[in-house]
């Protein structure tokens, strides 16, 4: 059947779309992608030629666009963040485990990935699955708890990025914090996922700092179990769409002295509840 997607499972965290140009897609094969990513976390595709009103238009009909606060744009495509680090630069974007917009009240939904200039080697994306998998002893524990996410200490004044040769990303005065469940109701899944990221979550709300710290410490710890990881390697023309509220992601820094340079759209969320 024409509709049908030939799309694999990836150990760990995923899925892969085989022989699709997402520019024919139908509209059921669009549904079968989103929901694939709601279940999945990320789907990955393979050998995309596409312009930027292609990659604007296929996220368009997986979600409403929101336009990135802190990365710098294409220069005709504002729905378009530049996800670029120079041969000459050292830091890169996204170098740790996180959560793209958790600090948002509606936290984004996901993002559309496309790579335009890939290193010889490395730059891979890790991603995890955050849907949950706990022990039923530490399920209890979660339940009903509160985490603040906050951004300043990332892209605000004196953020991670200041003083590093990405400070571009720092110095913003619109640093936004909210607090989400520590475990959320997936809107798209209707599963539980885990939703504090190292990156983001600064503690949990009604511990005292040193117990929530371990708490966060354990839940991370368990979160990148090589068993719920799945590494993805990039070359011109793979594109990634992950979801936000159940996986998390790590950019690796491997291939200084190399160009890399990735087209990044933003998908609009909603609230989460738990």
């Amino acid at each position: 059947m024409a509709d049908v997607l030939d799309i694999d499972q990836v150990e760990g965290c995923g899925a892969r779309v085989r022989g699709l140009d997402v520019r024919k897609a139908s509209d059921a094969q669009i549904d079968a992608i989103r929901e694939a990513v709601f279940h999945r976390g990320v789907v990955a595709f393979d050998d995309q030629v596409l312009t930027p009103d292609d990659q604007i238009a296929f996220a368009r009909r997986i979600a409403p666009i929101v336009v990135n606060r802190y990365f710098p744009k294409t220069e005709r495509w504002p729905e378009i963040a530049k996800v670029e680090k120079t041969e000459d630069q050292k830091a890169n974007i996204g170098g740790g485990w996180h959560t793209d917009h958790s600090y948002d009240a509606a936290p984004a939904m996901g993002s559309v990935l496309l790579a335009i200039h890939t290193p010889p080697t490395g730059g891979d994306t890790l991603f995890a699955d955050m849907y949950e998998a706990l022990p039923d002893a530490t399920k209890a524990r979660i339940a009903g708890l509160e985490a603040p996410h906050a951004s300043a200490h990332v892209f605000g004044e004196g953020g991670a990025y200041a003083g590093t040769d990405q400070a571009n990303l720092s110095g913003h005065p619109d640093t936004p914090e909210a607090v989400h469940p520590v475990v959320v109701t997936h809107p798209g899944s209707g599963r539980k996922a885990l939703f504090v990221n190292p990156a983001f979550t600064r503690e949990v709300v009604g511990l005292p700092a040193e117990e929530g710290a371990a708490l966060l410490t354990e839940l991370y710890a368990h979160a990148i179990q090589p068993r719920f990881v799945a590494r993805y390697a990039w070359r011109p023309g793979t594109m990634a769409v992950w979801d936000n509220r159940c996986t998390w992601h790590f950019a690796m820094n491997d291939y200084h002295g190399h160009y890399r340079l990735m087209h990044r759209i933003t998908l609009d969320g909603g609230p989460l509840d738990a």
